[in-house]
């Protein structure tokens, strides 16, 4: 049954291997885990997993797997009474209401108590344990009318269990990102330190001058500590990115959330001579590119962040400007950047499979040295990992 159960998993693409299927073995002939299915899935998942990205994968195949199986009992099962009335759901139409309210609610509870301590086994079928498949007013999957479900899952709604609810779809790297997922992506761009005002108490010092202040509270402060990367993220806006608009405030949110040093301006499917704060006064506020460049230091980290879908001529040509006539090819202000600020990456919002059908994303990934990553969470980080070498 298990050795089905690993290659279900090597189906699902989680890399696990023939080791990691005998340590599983291993602490379940050591009877690490109880007899439940449940207890099995967190162990199961300690030992087979290693990537939180798979932990998605990991419970859909679970799920697949073990389809049906719903509880394995300990032989001799405690379970609290109490534990049961606050857990019992009942699916009742309004003739099996009136058939419960006849049989008496308190009755059956009683009954339940009884069984409870008499049973010694799982049991399945049959009119009188609690079991599965039979006529008992007890269980789960049976046809009494007057019953309640024990576990499991009833014939019309499902009980989530903890594999089925998919708490960890968010860290797929396969899945589109939202703003959770992306902030978990920028993570891996940090450099802490202690910079600022001393407003946040410093347990460890504190605890140290106490003691040699003969046990007189002696308090100590620090700097907050922040992640201290500098990040230039240079956003396009308008045209075809209005397709990609969710997604890009999406990433911007979560910058803003995760670099406390960051700055952003806009432009428009390549960057020329100037660029701008406000998307309403573009033409009223230009902010000269020259400036960009020599105001932040060279070890900022440089995001930009477009479709790069435009034609060729926008980037290679003087004059290729949608907007106006730029004196300077767009090719050279991104040559110009790059040469400025040794980390930098290109994130482009259209899938990765469209790429090679858009000669511009070619232009663009030559002049960025091929650092382009998809908006993707494998895509995020890709390209934190390489702004942070």
């Amino acid at each position: 049954m298990l050795i089905g159960f690993f290659f279900a998993l090597k189906d699902a693409g989680i890399p696990v291997s023939i080791n990691e299927f005998l340590v599983l073995l291993e602490a379940l002939q050591n009877k690490i885990a109880a007899t439940s299915i449940d207890d099995f899935y967190f162990l199961a998942r300690l030992i087979m997993v290693k990537d939180e990205a798979c932990f998605d994968k990991f419970d859909q195949a679970f799920g697949r797997y073990f389809k049906g199986i719903e509880t394995l009992f300990e032989q001799h099962p405690a379970i609290p009474l109490e534990w049961l009335k606050k857990r019992l759901e009942r699916e009742l139409t309004d003739e099996q209401k009136a058939a419960i309210e006849k049989f008496g609610y308190d009755k059956l509870m009683d009954r339940l108590s009884e069984l409870l301590q008499e049973q010694k086994a799982r049991h399945e079928g049959g009119s009188k344990w609690i079991g599965t498949g039979g006529t008992s007013p007890f269980g789960n999957g049976g046809t009494n009318p007057e019953g309640v479900r024990i576990g499991g899952k009833g014939g019309n709604r499902t009980a989530v269990k903890v594999w089925e609810a998919r708490a960890y779809r968010d860290y797929d790297a396969e899945r589109e990102l939202g703003t959770r997922n992306i902030k978990v992506a920028l993570r891996r761009l940090r450099k802490f330190a202690r910079q600022g005002a001393a407003e946040e108490l410093a347990l460890d010092a504190t605890i140290h001058a106490t003691a040699n202040n003969a046990g007189f509270l002696d308090i100590k402060m620090q700097p907050e500590r922040r992640n201290n990367i500098k990040v230039l993220m240079l956003l396009d806006v308008g045209g075809t990115m209005d397709d990609h608009i969710q997604r890009t405030e999406e990433l911007f949110s979560a910058a803003r959330t995760e670099f406390k040093n960051m700055e952003f301006f806009y432009f428009h499917n390549c960057v020329y001579d100037y660029v701008w704060k406000n998307n309403h006064r573009r033409h009223a506020e230009k902010i000269p590119t020259w400036d960009i460049l020599h105001k932040y230091s060279p070890d900022t980290k440089l995001i930009l962040v477009g479709d790069a879908t435009m034609s060729p001529y926008e980037i290679l040509q003087p004059g290729g400007s949608v907007e106006y006539n730029n004196q300077e090819a767009g090719a050279t202000w991104l040559q110009r950047l790059t040469h400025t600020f040794a980390r930098f990456i290109w994130l482009n919002p259209e899938p990765e499979g469209l790429w090679e059908y858009r000669q511009s994303i070619a232009v663009i990934r030559q002049l960025m040295n091929n650092r382009m990553f998809p908006v993707t969470l494998d895509g995020l980080e890709r390209g934190m990992r390489l702004l942070s070498k």
